[in-house]
């Protein structure tokens, strides 16, 4: 027997009731019936429509919420995730969203959404008043604190309270930090080639010039920078894109580079807790205090859309950059850095980035193993971060996959054709976010990528 749920019209039959309501709910997703966005009803509603336990109702929100299919805010209720794409189409078809393997997006869909929701309420509660007033411009004491001794027990960084600032996520920060440079007399940071073009970009924008650093597999060697050049913006731990770890000789390098140009090292740790053969590389800041800026966030962690991170600043640079944050007016809100705090403080955040550092290194497995099926080439760089790079022979195959992706229902990014490369070089290769897809499309991400790549051009660099 059947039972009809009013606000959704939704029939849940059959045992567990848990699973069946879910089974239901996923097909009025994927047949257009809930479009993305649709609110449900609160789930002692819909409990009572159905005629069964709120707790089987809330059962089966928490497991679609984990898969990705539906999104729960605080304050919001529970909707219908984006896990379509509407196109326009005749008879008002609609075809599914296409699979995404872009990088730069952890998968949303282990966001800890209970955990956070615990974090705003039980903090907000304990509030005074003062909390919420005009704050310290480089951010509650509360998290500088909980930051600097996460980043010291956890990536080695010599950090205390007094050198943090809290920033609007890593761009925010460098955005602070080229606008500092430039006050204080510099005129061009060195950046990774290949390199993400939007830090150059955003550089740019800054007033400032860019000197590419060519990535080899030991990383950038500071060698190769003209004397006008005396500020560095490197991926020491997991080089974005090519997934290589600066060598301890490089390391060393890039510190006397500093001292005798009276410079600096802005270090962005981006994914730094994700290493998956060994424990992760610690960071270069360690090495110089002095002389390295070391930026990270929550965006690879947590979510991007939370706009959460930091700088552990060398005295020097700490008032050219709470200057730069007073001229821009940007902040992060108080109860979004109490919550964080509290995650810190409470060992909240590591069990989650344990739990995603387990999830990504199986997907990262799974991902080379299927590879090895198709070719002898190696996936570039370390077994680390959430991203990996497939050299290929030549920018028209990385193009024509790129294309062919995309009539598959697959999103690729390719190295050339995206902008990394910014100096003289213009190798080919597929940029493989393997931790975008939510948790049920990883799998068929997979297999459309190993059906894309048979026969492809696939070569060593």
């Amino acid at each position: 027997m059947s039972s009809l749920g009013i606000d959704l019209h939704l029939e849940a039959g059959g045992e567990p009731r848990a699973r069946s309501i879910e089974a239901a709910l996923r097909e009025a997703v994927t047949s257009g019936r809930l479009p993305a966005g649709t609110r449900l009803p609160g789930t002692r509603s819909l409990a009572d429509d159905l005629g069964i336990a709120r707790g089987t109702v809330v059962e089966a929100y928490a497991q679609l919420v984990a898969e990705g299919w539906l999104v729960s805010t605080t304050g919001s209720g529970t909707r219908v995730a984006e896990t379509r794409l509407p196109v326009a189409k005749a008879m008002s078809e609609v075809e599914p969203r296409l699979l995404d393997l872009r990088p730069g997006r952890p998968d949303l869909s282990l966001f800890p959404h209970t955990l956070w929701s615990a974090s705003v309420k039980r903090t907000l509660a304990a509030a005074g008043p003062s909390s919420l007033d005009y704050g310290d411009p480089a951010g509650s004491r509360l998290l500088r604190e909980a930051v600097a001794t996460y980043v010291s027990r956890t990536r080695g960084v010599r950090a205390e309270a007094e050198a943090v600032v809290i920033t609007s996520g890593f761009t925010h920060g460098l955005a602070l930090l080229a606008r500092a440079l430039r006050e204080s007399g510099m005129s061009v940071i060195g950046t990774e080639d290949p390199g993400l073009v939007h830090h150059r970009r955003l550089i740019h924008g800054a007033g400032l010039a860019t000197a590419p650093l060519p990535v080899g597999p030991e990383g950038a060697d500071p060698a190769v920078l003209d004397r006008d050049v005396r500020a560095v913006l490197l991926t020491p731990a997991h080089q974005h894109p090519r997934g290589v770890v600066l060598s301890p000789d490089l390391r060393t390098a890039f510190l006397d580079w500093a001292r005798a140009r009276d410079g600096f090292v802005i270090e962005d740790d981006y994914d730094g807790e994700f290493r998956y053969d060994k424990q992760p590389v610690g960071a270069l800041q360690a090495l110089d205090p002095s002389r390295v800026v070391f930026a990270g966030s929550t965006s690879k962690s947590l979510a991007p859309g939370l706009r959460l991170g930091w700088l552990v600043l060398p005295p020097r640079l700490r008032i050219p950059v709470l200057d730069a944050l007073a001229v821009t007016g940007a902040s992060v809100g108080a109860p979004d850095q109490l919550a964080l705090a509290d995650l810190l403080q409470r060992g909240d955040y590591d069990r989650h980035v344990r739990r995603a550092r387990q999830t990504y290194q199986k997907r990262r497995t799974e991902l080379a193993t299927r590879l090895a099926t198709l070719t002898d080439v190696p996936l570039d760089g370390v077994p680390a971060g959430l991203h990996a790079l497939l050299p290929l022979a030549s920018r028209h195959e990385e193009k024509r996959l790129v294309d062919a992706g995309l009539h598959a229902g697959l999103r690729l990014l390719g190295l050339h054709t995206s902008g990394y490369w910014h100096g003289s070089d213009n190798r080919a290769g597929l940029v493989l976010g393997y931790a975008t897809p939510p948790q049920h499309s990883w799998h068929p991400a997979l297999d459309t990528l190993a059906q894309l790549l048979e026969g492809a051009e696939i070569a060593t660099w």
